[in-house]
C-alpha cells in the first residue's frame, strides 16, 4: 500500500531550537487529504520542506511510497509537486504562461505543456482568466493558479503549505470545493491553521505543537481523545452553572462554552430552552479538540517561517 512514513524526524537549527523533535507519522498516500494543523511556528512548514526535498533533516527518516526523501530526492521529485507558503504567481505573466513555464521546467514538450496548462486551468474553473495578467487577478484566483500549476503535471502527491491564508471567506470556500474534488485522484498533504479547513476537507489529521506530534488520526479518532463528546455554546453573557461532569470555558466576549457528556448536555439544553436562552449544541469540533489537547488557542492570521526565527 502507498504510504507516507516519517520516523523520528528531527530538525534542529544552529541556535539550538528544535523546529521538529522526533516526529513520527504513518499516513496512507493513495488518495485523500492529510491535514497537519498547528499554531504559527509549530513546525508545519519545516516538515513540508523536508518531505518536498527542499530541506535536509538533522536526523530521522522519511519515505513516500517507498522512496527515501533524503537519499532519493531526484526520484521522489518525479511524483510530487509543492506549493510553498510563500509562493506567488508572477505579476507580469498570465496564468497560462505561468503554468506553461512550470511544465517546461519539469521536462514536458512545448506541445504537451501548452495542452496541460489549458486543461489544468479549466479544471480549477479559471479558464476564463488564462490570458489575463496575474496582477489583475483576485487573491483567490491567484491561489487557484498555483494549485492548477501543481496538478498540471503527473504528480499524484501534492504538498500545499497553508494555501488559503489571507483569503476572504468566499474565496477560501471556493478553493475548498476544488480541493475536495482533487483529493479523489490525488494525495494532498495540507498544512493549515484554519481548523475549519481541516475539519471540512481532511480524511486524516495530525496536531503539531512545538515541533512534536500531539495527536493523529481521523476526526473521530481525535474526538475519542477528549473526555467530553458534546459542546454547548451559550450565545450571550447569560450566567451558566458549571456542569457536574465537564468543563466550562468563558470566552473573551463573555459567552460560555460547556464541554460535557451527552446526558448532561441534554439536561443543560432543556434548562436553557425553558429560560429562553439562545445556545447551540454540537458534537465537539476540531477547534474544541485542538484547545483540549494543546491548551492554547490557534491563531487565525499571520505567517511566520520557522527557520527565520528559530
Amino acid at each position: 500500500m502507498d504510504r507516507l512514513v516519517v520516523t523520528n524526524l528531527t530538525k534542529r537549527y544552529e541556535k539550538g531550537k528544535f523546529a521538529l523533535n522526533r516526529v513520527s507519522l504513518t499516513v496512507p498516500s493513495s488518495n485523500g487529504i492529510f491535514a497537519l494543523i498547528g499554531r504559527n511556528g509549530a513546525g508545519k512548514t519545516t516538515l513540508v520542506r523536508i518531505l518536498a526535498t527542499q530541506l535536509s533533516p538533522t536526523s530521522g527518516s522519511a519515505h513516500i511510497n517507498g522512496i527515501d526523501v533524503v537519499k532519493e530526492p531526484e526520484k521522489l521529485r518525479e511524483i510530487i509537486a509543492c506549493v510553498p507558503q510563500e509562493a506567488r504567481a508572477i505579476n507580469w505573466t498570465t496564468p497560462k504562461q505561468f503554468v506553461y513555464a512550470y511544465l517546461l521546467w519539469r521536462g514536458y514538450s512545448f506541445k504537451e505543456a501548452a495542452k496541460r496548462a489549458v486543461d489544468s486551468l479549466k479544471r480549477l474553473g479559471i479558464g476564463g482568466y488564462m490570458d489575463t495578467a496575474s496582477r489583475k487577478l483576485s487573491g483567490g484566483t491567484k491561489r487557484k493558479v498555483l494549485v492548477a500549476t501543481v496538478i498540471s503535471s503527473e504528480a499524484k502527491i501534492i504538498f500545499l503549505d497553508e494555501p488559503t491564508t489571507g483569503l476572504d471567506p468566499l474565496s477560501r470556500n471556493e478553493l475548498w470545493e476544488k480541493l475536495a474534488e482533487l483529493k479523489k485522484d490525488h494525495f494532498i498533504f495540507l498544512t493549515t491553521h484554519y481548523l475549519e479547513e481541516a475539519e471540512k476537507l481532511a480524511d486524516r489529521i495530525a496536531i503539531l505543537e512545538n515541533g512534536k506530534i500531539m495527536a493523529q488520526g481521523t476526526l473521530d479518532d481525535l474526538r475519542k481523545m477528549v473526555k467530553y463528546p458534546y459542546s454547548i455554546t451559550v450565545l450571550s453573557q447569560h450566567k451558566v452553572q458549571k456542569p457536574k461532569n465537564g468543563e466550562m470555558i468563558i470566552g473573551v466576549d463573555g459567552h460560555s462554552q460547556i464541554l460535557t457528556t451527552e446526558r448532561e448536555a441534554k439536561e443543560i439544553a432543556r434548562k436553557l430552552v425553558g429560560k429562553g436562552v439562545k445556545f447551540s449544541m454540537n458534537p465537539i469540533s476540531l477547534d474544541d479538540i485542538f484547545y483540549h489537547i494543546v491548551r492554547k488557542p490557534v491563531e487565525e492570521e499571520g505567517n511566520y517561517d520557522e527557520e527565520e526565527w528559530a
